[in-house]
């Protein structure tokens, strides 16, 4: 464990440690571009460098690796000089694209510039034009002339995604990124090379253009695309959710997460979502309030005894699950609760890198719930029990992401056999609009809605808290099985919502909503 002096400050760091490692683990701010703690060293920026004692001339901090007793700094003017030279190089070629970049507010190349630029062009030669809008693929568009080689997307699909599509194509100031030959930019990680670019050279299609930095809150919660169970951030303002990206997590995910994830946010939206309870009594629809609908569906529940049955799906969190099954179970005496599982035959397959089969973030938690209570109901009694008659009433705990639910239509088709179906479901699917009978679809909470557990595959609690309120009278499924079995409880609309809560009624012009009341935190420049 060799100690070193960083900037004035005696630290002590594993054997083998480079410089900008340990300022990273330190938390001191050193300048890089190409160097990410998730791949490999490139040493092709020269931007971090650094003054070691003894040594006439300044280092790169990314491949010199710590020894006892070193001495260092980062801070004297002989390394701003440095510095803010190897950046005005970055600069000579790049066009002054950040008043339409989707990277601006957020690049590290303007934060740079403000901490080490020089304010005096001194080039007198044009600059070298190269291609924009360059289609990489089915998700990533990518702007040659903003692209400083830092190399960090051809590095993730070397060594993360080891796909291999990109490269790095002619030579001089010539250079650009690119693909090779019919090989486009399509894997299912192909977004973390935006994420990674520390300019404007990548960026998402599907988030480009979309909205400005700036307009966006941010808070971090679990992916629920998946038993892995990533770390994520969510960005979002009153007009509703844009991205998710990663957080690194050590144990779960690193520094990366799937394309699939990212695609989530969409279905937590309010013109994806059921925002108000429905009723079918007889060959019609009746929209209700949610709370209203579950007290009003509790007379069904109680009155179906023995012939009630809870199905439920891995979506939920392990509070809701424990507060569902000890309802059902304890307070209306059934132990007909079955586990309505998607993707059976992938369901153990494994990418190798993030991506699991199993589609649902809590399965486990889900199955421990349920050994808990001592049920282990098959779904063929169920099955069996709709056909017989012996099953009149099923409450649906439905898939909060149903994308990964391709037999809805013939779950619905099967729950049509019971008197009354009770379906609990925050995003809309066109499905259940097949429902018959006395059926009722009430509004859940989406995962971003509510604080909650989930354990993923490898028995990991993945704790989460929640990010805001899109739907403020929807349910969490613990309210929904209190209301369900006639207890009286307050549910009272949230505050901080996401979006208005009447957009019909909102006259106000999109651009008069854009105010800067999402920007917190102001950085120096």
């Amino acid at each position: 464990m060799p100690k070193c002096t960083i900037n004035g400050k005696e630290i002590e760091v594993k054997d083998g440690t480079t410089i900008i490692e340990a300022m990273h683990h330190h938390d001191m701010h050193i300048a890089h571009y190409c160097w990410h703690p998730g791949l490999s060293v490139a040493g092709v920026c020269r931007l971090c460098m650094i003054e070691i004692e003894g040594m006439p001339r300044v280092q790169i901090a990314c491949n010199t690796v710590v020894t006892e007793g070193m001495k260092i700094n980062n801070t004297s003017q002989k390394v701003k000089e440095a510095v803010k030279w190897g950046l005005d190089f970055h600069l000579i070629n790049h066009p002054l694209d950040c008043p339409i970049c989707d990277q601006a507010g957020e690049c590290g190349l303007q934060e740079q510039y403000m901490e080490y630029g020089k304010y005096d062009p001194e080039m007198a030669e044009k600059k070298v034009k190269k291609h924009k809008v360059v289609d990489l693929g089915p998700t990533v568009v990518l702007d040659s002339e903003r692209c400083i080689l830092c190399s960090r997307c051809v590095r993730f699909t070397t060594e993360v995604s080891k796909s291999n599509e990109l490269g790095i194509f002619n030579r001089g100031d010539r250079s650009e990124i690119g693909t090779f030959e019919e090989k486009p930019l399509n894997n299912k990680y192909s977004l973390n090379t935006v994420d990674i670019c520390p300019v404007g050279a990548l960026t998402s299609k599907d988030f480009r253009f979309r909205q400005r930095v700036w307009y966006l809150k941010d808070a971090e919660t679990v992916c629920n695309g998946c038993s892995t169970g990533c770390k994520v951030q969510t960005f979002f303002n009153k007009e509703g959710l844009f991205r998710v990206k990663p957080v690194y997590d050590k144990e779960v995910n690193g520094y990366w997460m799937c394309d699939d994830g990212r695609d989530l946010y969409k279905f937590v939206n309010r013109e994806h979502r059921y925002l108000k309870a429905s009723h079918r009594e007889g060959s019609g629809w009746t929209q209700v309030i949610p709370g209203a609908a579950a007290k009003e569906a509790a007379a069904a529940v109680t009155a179906a005894g023995d012939k009630l049955a809870l199905v439920l799906t891995g979506q939920y969190t392990v509070e809701e699950y424990e507060k569902i099954v000890s309802i059902f179970s304890k307070d209306l005496k059934t132990k007909k609760i079955y586990h309505w599982l998607n993707n059976k035959e992938t369901v153990n397959s494994f990418d190798g890198l993030l991506i699991r089969g199993d589609k649902n973030p809590n399965t486990k938690g889900l199955l421990q719930t349920l050994q808990k209570h001592n049920i282990s109901t098959a779904w063929s009694e169920l099955e069996s029990g709709l056909a017989s008659g012996a099953i009149k009433t099923v409450v649906v705990a439905g898939p909060e992401n149903h994308a990964f639910f391709k037999d809805i239509e013939e779950k619905v088709q099967l729950f049509n056999k019971a008197g009354t179906v009770i379906w609990l479901q925050a995003a809309k699917n066109p499905a259940l609009e097949k429902l018959s009978g006395n059926a009722w679809i009430i509004p859940m909470k989406s995962y971003v809605e509510k604080d909650g557990t989930f354990i993923n595959h490898a028995g990991q609690h993945r704790k989460f808290k929640r990010v805001t309120t899109v739907v403020s009278e929807s349910l969490t499924l613990g309210e929904a099985a209190e209301l369900l079995a006639g207890h009286q409880i307050m549910v009272k609309p949230e505050s901080n919502l996401l979006v208005e809560a009447d957009r019909q009624a909102d006259k106000v012009t999109v651009e008069h909503r854009k105010k800067n009341e999402f920007v917190f935190k102001r950085g120096a420049l």
